[in-house]
């Protein structure tokens, strides 16, 4: 699965989840390979890095994101 897709998925997920909850979720969690997958996108790797100077409270979409052991985790929360 290339970036680009992925990154497609998570947007797409979080567009869906908006509109079924009517609300935003708290947080997003990948597993860490999805994570170092859609850091090698450019357009997500400049939001993710330019959100906080600790990497423990970096956001995408305002959102936060919590990396886990899962290889290819994806979920909202």
């Amino acid at each position: 699965m290339s970036e680009t897709s992925l990154l497609n998925e998570l947007n797409a997920t979080i567009e869906y989840y908006v509109n079924r909850n009517g609300y935003q979720p708290t947080r997003i969690i990948l597993g860490y390979k999805a994570y170092s997958n859609l850091m090698k996108d450019k357009t997500f790797a400049d939001e993710v890095n330019n959100s906080a100077v600790n990497p423990n409270k970096r956001k995408y979409k305002k959102l936060k994101i919590k990396v886990t052991k899962d290889d290819h985790q994806l979920e909202l929360e």
